[in-house]
């Protein structure tokens, strides 16, 4: 699937590739499963990139228009069942 990645093109290198690599996971919990441990410690990398809950929403919604992957159910998921170890949407 093309479509692009919502970037903050102020962001430095590290901090985009902290972005898609939490992106990425989410990716993974939609196309095959993620590690539940994985999921959340790229969801708090890309929390120290965007700390605010108003900007993270954004970013969550232009991705979730661009992909059709909803990254606030991934990071629920997984925040729900701490004791499982691999995640899927496949898994509902």
């Amino acid at each position: 699937m093309e479509y692009q990645y919502p970037i903050d093109l102020d962001w430095s290198n590290d901090e985009m590739m902290d972005v898609v690599s939490f992106f990425n996971a989410v990716e993974a919990y939609y196309e095959t499963k993620v590690e539940g441990t994985q999921l959340i410690d790229k969801y708090k990398k890309f929390k120290n990139v965007v700390p605010g809950k108003a900007e993270e929403k954004q970013i969550f919604k232009e991705f979730e228009k661009s992909s059709g992957y909803n990254s606030y159910k991934a990071v629920k998921a997984v925040q729900s069942s701490p004791e499982q170890k691999y995640f899927s949407v496949n898994d509902k």
